[in-house]
């Protein structure tokens, strides 16, 4: 009997999650569906997860820094986003004599706190639906119009001194909503464990489950007087909010309701199983095969020095991420027949609407002529961006023709100059040059010769690019171990600008400019026009194509695709069986740490203190039934890059975890959401806490919170 009713059970959460999450959901706040939300578990109302009228869930969300989001966890501004967050912010009041990422930092009051110029958190005031205004009522509007009633939009819609208006485009320009926005300027670091916590397991464990991840880091709002935004001053005060979340210790079970608020970055839901095939086959394995170059050869110097751990710590975190996310999805996809789905899915919609076989006809056209110049387009891309000296390349080809065209003024010079710094304090050209050698080798390799620089097949030996890439770097202005105007840009930029002529005829005598401008000149004359331009068309039709999909299945609610605007998911707890004879449970534990744990390692070493509160089970009142402190746990919700730092909520709006990853097997979501497979990663806020009260000896920040137990 008990047998029988786990098997309804479950066969009842599979029909239930399979209706309200069949392709997944990340909708705008304004638009839940609070019945089907409440169906799954839910205890409170639409209204209290988003509203202007009076505060609201939304009021504890932000977005961080433009990229990661975050949320208010105290009367006094106290915010929580993920350790890799606030990575860099930790990064750049580390050194080596004061490691701050392998150190962790615990501000002791408010005067401690770090502030971190140029660090944003913006909150959603309201968000209106402005398709109407902006379309006028024809879905062919042209483009110039368009931008002229989103600006016409921003100009009519009231705001606050401080508050700015964003329309933004959805269902590939089908509807347009515009968002207002108040954005804070005083951010300020209060407390992140060791990346020995936070970082724990680091590339080995990403993208994986089980984790072990203490993903988080803390920060603090500063305002006025008047608690509105305000640059940084010593008089600022914490920000007074209109809501915060209580932070819930509460044992979680196996199907509670969660929701996950946040600012999810990009997704395409909506592609036709062509262009997935495109993905799966072509562009994502040229990505992959990139930065797994980089990655190694980044590896094998950090290991060994320090200086340049710290330097590259940063950098190296954000290559790995998307390198073993692309990974993922393509099996993933592969695993989930997400191609034929997908083909299958546009036999339905033709057979209800026949129009719809022409529209992908003519996708399919577009996306095979597009295939050649979409993989010379990943390749080079990617080695542009990995290759440090030849992004840095491309910085002052940019600046060149700016000066060359006379907009090169003061201003714009010294933002120029700021940004050429801030390289350079993370840039080791020794280093990359190993680096760029390797990539062009693969580049000359990989590359179709129609679409390589005429004598370019000499760099397809690797081991002679190490050389000649070393000698070209060390006599190059622009790596900084050369000099001009009597100083290296990457010691002295204010002498090496003080001349801007000599300046900018040395770096067009530069070889290694030479080089990326061979690169590049041949890339926009044989690949770069000719991808645009057919994605032009493929971007006109797919508009079509989103039309078409909405207008035919009435049977399917369809919710925008990502674009790092506010959204909701909702989904449960939940374990996951990703292979033959493999089940995940969806909760790890401390003890799962200390069984990784491996004293010295550069991914599994952890503090000797966490150690020794293991072995003491001076657990307080973080651990669960089980007697052990949890650490994370899957849910079905629908994240991707930007959810991270998102806040988990149960069902009465309780903080119960921080988003921080997906699992491996389902990180194709992005594309394809397969409820079998996908699921979000969140550290679990009894493990946050714990690190925070017993490890860091912080209790005066869980003091400032409201804990429900």
């Amino acid at each position: 009997m008990i047998k029988r009713n786990i098997l309804i059970a479950s066969a009842f959460f599979s029909f239930s999650v399979g209706i309200a999450q069949q392709y997944g959901g990340m909708w705008i706040p304004t638009e839940l569906n609070e019945k089907e939300m409440k169906d799954l578990g839910m205890k409170i109302s639409a209204k209290d997860i988003f509203n202007t009228q009076k505060p609201s869930i939304k009021d504890a969300v932000v977005q961080f820094n433009g990229g990661c989001t975050a949320e208010i966890i105290s009367p006094k501004g106290l915010l929580l986003t993920n350790h890799h967050c606030g990575y860099s912010q930790i990064q750049s009041h580390s050194t080596v004599q004061n490691d701050l990422l392998s150190n962790g930092f615990w501000a002791k009051n408010n005067s401690e706190e770090l502030a971190n110029p140029g660090v944003t958190v913006d909150f959603i005031v309201d968000i209106k639906d402005v398709t109407k205004e902006i379309l006028e009522g024809n879905p062919n509007l042209e483009t110039a119009q368009i931008n002229a009633n989103i600006q016409k939009v921003q100009s009519t819609i009231k705001t606050e001194p401080g508050q700015k208006v964003m329309v933004k485009s959805m269902y590939y320009g089908n509807k347009y909503y515009a968002f207002v926005t108040d954005t804070f300027k005083d951010i300020r670091l209060v407390g992140a464990p060791p990346q020995s916590i936070g970082k724990f397991g680091s590339d080995t464990d990403n993208w994986v489950w089980p984790r072990h991840t203490g993903d988080f880091s803390m920060f603090r709002i500063y305002a006025d007087k008047n608690n509105r935004p305000a640059e940084y001053s010593k008089d600022n005060v914490p920000y007074v909010p209109k809501h915060y979340l209580p932070v819930s210790i509460k044992d979680k079970k196996e199907n509670d309701f969660t929701f996950v608020f946040g600012f999810p970055g990009r997704t395409t839901e909506y592609l036709p199983s062509i262009a997935v095939d495109k993905i799966m086959r072509d562009t994502d394995p040229a990505r992959i095969a990139v930065r797994d170059v980089a990655l190694k050869t980044l590896d094998e110097k950090m290991r060994a020095d320090d200086a340049t751990r710290i330097k590259y710590a940063s950098k190296y975190a954000s290559v790995a991420n998307y390198w073993k996310k692309w990974i993922g999805e393509v099996e993933g996809l592969k695993k989930s027949n997400a191609v034929q789905k997908k083909a299958t899915y546009e036999q339905t919609l033709i057979s209800k609407n026949p129009d719809i076989k022409i529209t992908l006809d003519q996708l399919t056209q577009l996306y095979n002529e597009q295939a050649p110049y979409a993989l010379n387009n990943a390749y080079y891309t990617e080695t542009i961006r990995n290759a440090e000296t030849l992004a840095l390349a491309n910085l002052f080809s940019n600046y060149i023709a700016a000066v060359e065209s006379g907009k090169m003024d003061e201003k714009n010079t010294v933002a120029f100059k700021n940004r050429l710094a801030s390289f350079y304090k993370d840039y080791s050209a020794e280093l990359d040059a190993k680096v760029t050698a390797k990539l062009l080798a693969l580049y000359a390799n990989k590359t179709a010769p129609t679409y390589l620089p005429a004598g370019f097949e000499k760099y397809k030996n690797e081991a002679q690019n190490l050389q000649t890439i070393e000698n070209l770097s060390k006599n190059s202005v622009i790596t900084g171990r050369s000099e001009v105007n009597g100083a290296s840009l990457s010691s002295d930029i204010d002498k090496a600008f003080s001349n801007p002529d000599q300046l900018v005829t040395a770096i067009k005598k530069d070889e290694m400019y030479i080089l990326f401008n061979s690169l590049k000149d041949t890339y926009s004359k044989t690949a770069d026009k000719q991808y645009t331009s057919l994605q032009t068309k493929i971007d006109v039709l797919q508009k079509k194509f989103m039309a078409q999909q909405m207008e035919t299945d009435k049977e399917r609610k369809f919710f925008p695709d990502a674009n790092s605007t506010m959204r909701v998911t909702y989904g449960k707890v939940k374990g996951s069986s990703p292979r033959d004879a493999v089940s995940y449970d969806f909760q790890t534990h401390l003890s799962g740490v200390i069984e990784k744990y491996v004293p010295g390692d550069y991914e599994f070493d952890v503090p000797q203190k966490l150690v020794d509160l293991y072995n003491k089970k001076d657990y307080g009142i973080y651990k669960d039934k089980s007697g052990d402190v949890p650490v994370g746990f899957t849910a079905t919700n629908h994240t991707t890059g930007g959810n991270s730092g998102s806040p988990a909520l149960d069902a009465q709006g309780n903080l119960v975890g921080l988003n921080f990853d997906r699992q491996w097997e389902g990180t194709m979501s992005d594309i394809n959401y397969d409820p079998r497979f996908s699921r979000n990663i969140m550290v679990d806020t009894k493990y946050i806490l714990f690190v925070i009260d017993k490890f860091a000896d912080s209790k005066w920040l869980v003091d400032e919170m409201k804990i429900v137990k």
